[in-house]
């Protein structure tokens, strides 16, 4: 009963991880495309 106790929490604690691991990442790209440097398309 503990094992399966021990699993289910471990379980528990990689799904979590990985939620915050998605939400680091997506937060992460957002702020790369906000602060992109832009180069010049055309010249003046």
């Amino acid at each position: 009963m503990k094992k399966l106790i021990l699993i289910a929490l471990a379980a528990a604690g990689a799904v979590l991880a990985k939620k915050q691991l998605d939400k680091s990442n997506a937060e992460r790209a957002q702020w790369a495309e906000a602060t992109d440097t832009v180069s010049p398309t055309h010249q003046a």
